[in-house]
């Protein structure tokens, strides 16, 4: 037996071959496309080599890569699979002559009976039935008179086609004429061969082929037939053995037949023999040999119980195969192919990425599913090759119960992310023809299949996939709820529609998609009116909100431009938007890359699938007051709290915040809504240990609506916003006011209103209900501010480190523990009150998320009271005691660590050109870091760096699992200050240190963690390994410890760690408290004596930033500068801003021609890119704003005529 094999092949059959080469104990070798690098063949092997990128020719098709890759890994053989270099007969030659072996027929084998009209010779020696039809045709008018004689209708053919390619069905001689150039030159494309010739075409033909394998001495076995007659474009699509409806007889004399052709030529090897059959007359004809193993050689593997593959190996090798042996298939198996196409489209191919690949691979009583493919969630599907992903084989006892099982197994498989047949096989399933065996190779052609789905001709601005309530339960590893951020009107559409409350829809931001559905349907269009137009049998008629409209299969839906007040519409389609949950929901986190459609906004091409099936429902009258009051002046009601007056801010402070008329920044997004208005005074200079500035505190969770102090301007956080962070808090938006977040556009203006607890969750009850009975109730909210926000304390003499209560909305409740400083004890405490909540699975409690010394517990305040919840909470701390003797599970977790990785220098570099240039921490953050903790060089910083061990106190300090963690040893804690203003962008994955916290970057994004370095992934999106039980990496507790990789290095881990394949060393242990205090007092003089080095530092640096000014920064707060309009003179025309916000690119100048519709410039507002276009021809005057200048709504832009 064979060392090694070479599969000179991608896609499933190379992972098909792998399985029997490894079962044989084979070591397999396997190349790849650089676009194949993820593939499955190249993760389940031991070796694999690059092809490199380019095309097919290049790679796959290169022989002397191929055979140059098969001399240096040391493979005695080479495995071609199917397509590529399988049937290649110069290619088995040189093989032989490197002597490597081609496991495979032999070269002159494939010469033959790869060209066709060979082909017919041999079969017509060997007395095999031949349809009428021709040799190689000369021309054109040989192929005419040829098909006169013959009789319409005939199958033009390549000689050297296969796969469906080269061939083409003409019933006229204008068909014929059509087609023959044509499929020469496909012929010599894709073959190096443009003969071509003409067959007899049989009407409901049935496509029948016989499997063979020879010892290439005259010794042939036919193992039985597969019917393979249900196919499009001539490729098939379903394939089955035994082939149904065919005598005794005939399937004898069919194998009989093939064997004769096979033994004929001594065939070596797999091999098909195909014939045409006529059903009505029970004749076959020869149609031609696959010199190779076929597709569809699964279902034959199955019913005989052999493994084809592996005789092919054994053949190889010289072993003697048991080829005389007679066979009795047992049992009916059939195969469905699943491809990347688009059945609605002609079948059009598919590329792109398939976000959720879910098989269903059962065996029951009776039943086995067999599935051969190379995808799995993650899979990026290449434009370059076939487009096959799967072959789904399911074999029972009979015909019935085996297309029984295949159609449950599609219907419990999921692909999800491009379009793929998987709905059109479950349609073939369900044909009654089908089910009853009366197939043919032209069936499906007269097959109606629609696919309920609507396609994305336009995407809009931002346009995304969210439901409701979002992606609950994930807040304490940093995975928001995302879900609509106008929950109200997103809310009404569906309860206007009939849906469940659970129903996808569409979140449209300021201009929304263009759409065509494919199937009748009812929609609905809520929140901020837009110029919506809807086109039906060639008539555009504008639509009306909050209605039901009947829309019918092909009409095309423009949901317009938000004409008026508001930020977001909501389009609700009759039973929902069909996309797969992550994480419990199918809400779209952009940011980080999953839910909704493929982790992002809507792009055109993009195709969304809808319910086959739901009850329409009768257009109703919504009252009036029932609709969101959207305007551009806001009162947002809100509860005090979590931080206030006097701990945080002055009494001042809170007075001027709630007697303010604040703005809306353009910066704003789903993450946050910034804010312009009066700075606070601060009660405090700094924040202590937590960082310089007032607002700085350790990470503790936020709430949604949380209006979150990161410096001096405030921001209202999101539903895509972080779920920890280090920056004070004095209000939070009430549950029932949330969705007019949603709606706030910059340049609007907000009130805030205190209102007390009992309010809000009245008006959140109220909200409810109105939804669902659709009748409104008006209610009266008088404010109401309290002397603080604390809702409860419990001291230090009753309490080992005192506790203080605080409310963070109506849902959310904040637990502190302790002074405001690091301490592991407070972390071990929150750790503990939180393992003890969820042991009780306390109804109401929603979910919990730790920060430093706090615990923010998520709670339904309509289920759970709060003052119900503060009674349990205060009862709970009597019973954890003093913690004594407390332990955590701890594991060591080593991760590669680039030092000051090219990608933190890129960072810094842009954030001098584009921020600040005079940072004090630029150009070197090392440097900085080393200045700032009074050490001798960047080498101590690096020393301390990897030799620390940090702690994981918190995940999602920067989403998706990111660690926010301390070293254990405080000797080894590096103090620094925090960028001031953050950073625009930072890589992922990024490790920087903050405060006495060191972080690693969960996505690329903003930031202000002082950089050291960079390290592989905290989050895998798709697929779960041997580190990656979760999509996180990380848990509570865990010990990060680093060692020092080149960026080269990091860029390859990076490449393989997601994939299972850069194994990293993890060591189980515990970390006990009461040995971690006594490390402390044995150490406690070098630790106070490292500390007050390090303060002396840190004193003296800041003193240095305020002798020279640079302590405090002044950003610009995005405000639009003043200036008088320029008056439009004689035949000038002008472009005006329809948002605020300001210019990012600016794409002509004064002078040049510009067309109607032509890009002018791209505005930044709300985190988007918004384009200006001219909407006519003319030639631009001047530019009134430049990049980086401030925008309103209505000013001119460019002046043209």
């Amino acid at each position: 037996m064979f060392n090694k094999v070479l599969i000179a092949n991608r896609g499933a059959i190379a992972v098909r071959v792998m399985r029997t080469l490894k079962a044989l104990g084979v070591t397999p070798v396997v190349i790849y496309h650089e676009a194949d690098k993820h593939s499955l063949h190249v993760q389940q092997a031991e070796e694999s080599y690059s092809l490199g990128s380019g095309s097919v020719a290049d790679t796959y098709l290169n022989q002397e890569k191929i055979l140059g890759i098969a001399k240096d890994s040391g493979a005695q053989a080479i495995h071609p699979g199917y397509g590529f270099l399988s049937e290649n007969a110069g290619f088995s030659d040189s093989c032989e002559k490197a002597g490597v072996v081609f496991l495979g027929p032999t070269g002159q084998q494939m010469l033959e009976f790869g060209l066709k009209h060979s082909a017919r010779a041999l079969a017509q020696q060997a007395n095999v039935p031949l349809l009428p039809g021709t040799e190689l045709l000369t021309d054109l008018s040989e192929a005419k008179a040829e098909a006169t004689r013959i009789g319409y209708p005939v199958m033009l053919k390549s000689t050297a086609g296969g796969g469906g390619i080269g061939m083409q069905l003409c019933y006229t001689e204008a068909e014929l004429v059509n087609a023959f150039d044509s499929v020469k030159r496909l012929s010599a494309n894709n073959f190096s061969n443009d003969g071509v010739f003409l067959e007899k075409f049989v009407e409901r033909a049935r496509h029948i082929e016989v499997q063979i394998f020879g010892d290439g001495k005259g010794t042939v076995a036919a193992l039985g037939e597969r019917d393979c007659s249900l196919q499009r474009r001539n490729q098939k699509v379903i394939e089955e053995t035994p082939a149904p409806r065919i005598s005794e007889a005939v399937r004898t004399a069919l194998h009989e037949t093939a064997k004769r052709l096979g033994e004929s030529v001594n065939y070596r090897s797999a091999g098909t023999v195909e014939f045409i059959y006529d059903e009505s007359s029970e004749s076959f004809y020869f149609l031609e040999v696959n010199t190779r193993l076929q597709v569809e050689h699964g279902v034959t593997e199955e019913v005989f119980g052999v493994d084809l593959v592996e005789w092919m190996v054994r053949l190889g090798a010289g072993d003697e195969l048991p080829l005389n042996k007679e066979r009795t298939p047992k049992g009916h198996s059939i195969q469905a192919r699943i491809y990347a196409e688009d059945p609605v489209k002609n079948f059009q191919p598919c590329a792109g990425l398939l976000s959720r690949v879910d098989w269903q691979a059962k065996a029951t009583d009776g039943m086995r599913t067999r599935i051969d493919t190379w995808v799995e969630s993650g899979t990026q599907v290449p434009a370059l090759f076939d487009p096959m992903l799967a072959k789904v084989i399911v074999t029972a006892d009979d015909r019935a119960s085996a297309i029984q099982g295949l159609a449950e197994t599609l219907d419990q498989s999921e692909l999800y992310g491009i379009e793929t047949n998987l709905l059109y096989l479950k349609s073939i399933l369900k044909d009654e023809e089908v089910k009853g065996g009366l197939v043919w190779t032209q069936k499906l052609n007269k097959m109606q299949f629609s696919d309920p789905a609507i396609d994305v001709i336009s995407g809009g601005t931002q346009t995304t996939v969210q439901d409701v309530p979002g992606r609950i339960g994930h807040w304490d590893v940093g995975i928001p709820p995302s879900g609509p951020f106008d929950e109200y009107s997103f809310r009404l559409g569906n309860r206007l529609l009939g849906n469940n409350e659970d129903c996808a829809g569409l979140e449209i931001t300021l201009k929304g998609p263009v759409l065509v559905f494919q199937k009748a349907t009812q929609i609905i269009l809520t929140g901020a009116e837009t110029s919506a137009e809807l086109t039906s049998d060639n008539k555009t008629t504008s639509i009306a909100f909050n209605q039901v409209i009947e829309v019918k299969q092909g009409d095309q839906l423009d949901c317009g431009t938000v004409t008026g007040a508001g930020a977001r519409a909501y389009l609700l389609v009759a039973g929902g938007i069909q996309c797969p949950e992550y994480l419990g929901s199918r809400s779209t986190f952009t940011l980080g890359q999953f839910g909704g459609h493929n982790g992002r906004a809507l792009l055109p091409g993009d195709v969304l699938h809808l319910t086959e099936g739901h009850n329409t429902v009768e257009p109703v009258e919504t009252a009036s007051n029932l609709l969101p009051d959207i305007g551009n002046e806001w009162q947002l009601r809100v509860i005090y709290g979590p931080h206030g007056a006097p701990d945080f801010f002055t009494q001042n402070d809170i007075d001027e915040f709630f007697a303010a008329n604040w703005e809306v920044h353009f910066n704003s997004s789903r993450t946050g809504v910034r804010l312009i208005g009066p700075k606070p005074e601060w009660a405090r200079n700094d924040g202590g240990e937590a960082g310089l500035h007032p607002s700085n505190i350790h990470d503790n969770a936020y709430a949604i609506g949380a209006v979150d102090f990161t410096g001096d301007m405030p921001v209202i956080l999101g539903p895509d916003g972080p779920s920890l962070g280090g920056f004070v808090c004095p209000v939070t938006v009430i549950q029932a006011d949330l969705w007019k977040l949603g709606q706030l556009k910059a340049g609007d203006k907000i009130r805030f209103t205190p209102v007390s607890h009992d309010t809000a969750v009245t008006l959140r009850d109220q909200q409810l209900k109105q939804l669902n009975t659709l009748e409104y109730k008006a209610s009266e909210v008088s404010e109401y501010l309290p002397e603080s926000p604390v809702l409860n304390t419990i001291d230090t003499s009753n309490h080992p480190t005192g506790v203080v209560y605080r409310p963070a909305g109506d849902n959310y409740l904040l637990i502190e523990y302790g002074p405001l400083q690091l301490d592991i004890r407070l972390r071990f405490r929150v750790h503990a009150l939180m393992e003890s909540l969820q042991s009780r699975d306390i109804p109401g409690i929603i979910e919990m998320t730790p920060g430093i010394r706090s615990l923010q517990i998520h709670y339904d305040s309509l289920a759970l009271k709060q003052n119900d919840l503060l009674d349990l909470l205060i009862k709970e701390e009597g019973a954890l005691g003093d913690l004594k003797n407390a332990e955590v599970p701890s594991r060591t977790v080593w991760l590669p660590l680039s030092w000051n990785d090219i990608a933190c220098q890129q960072a810094v570099d842009k954030y001098v050109k584009s921020v600040r240039a005079d940072a004090p921490w630029c150009p070197d953050n090392i440097e900085f870091i080393r200045r700032i903790n009074g050490l001798n060089s960047v080498d101590e910083v690096k020393k301390i760096v990897f030799d620390a061990s940090y702690l994981v106190m918190g995940l999602g300090d920067v989403y998706l699992g990111a660690p926010v963690a301390t070293p254990v040893d405080p000797r080894h804690r590096l103090v620094t200050t925090k960028y001031n203003p953050a950073r625009t962008w930072t890589a992922e994955n990024s490790v920087g240190i903050g405060g006495a916290y060191m972080c690693v970057y969960g996505m690329e994004g903003p930031g202000g963690y002082q950089f050291v370095g960079r390290t592989l992934q905290m989050w895998n999106r798709y697929k779960q390994t041997r580190e990656f039980t979760k999509p996180w990496l990380l848990r509570f507790f865990d010990k990060i410890r680093f060692y020092e990789v080149s960026h080269d290095e990091l860029t390859n881990i990076r490449e393989h760690f997601p994939h299972g394949q850069y194994p990293i060393r993890i060591e189980e242990d515990t970390f006990n408290l009461d040995e971690y205090e006594r490390f402390l007092s044995d150490n406690a003089e070098g630790i106070s004596a490292f500390q007050t080095h390090r303060q002396r530092a840190f004193q003296t640096e800041l003193e240095d930033w305020k002798a020279k000014g640079l302590l405090r920064f002044e950003s610009d707060t995005g405000a639009i500068e003043e200036s008088d309009e320029r008056e439009l003179e004689s035949g000038e025309f002008a472009v005006e801003s329809h948002v605020s916000g300001n210019v990012w690119q600016v794409f002509v100048e004064p002078g040049q021609n510009v067309k109607a519709g032509q890009p002018l410039m791209v505005l930044e507002s709300m985190k988007m890119e918004i384009e200006v276009t001219a909407h006519k021809d003319g030639t631009v005057v001047e530019l009134l704003k430049e990049a980086g200048k401030g925008v309103a709504p209505g000013q001119m832009l460019v002046v043209l005529k």
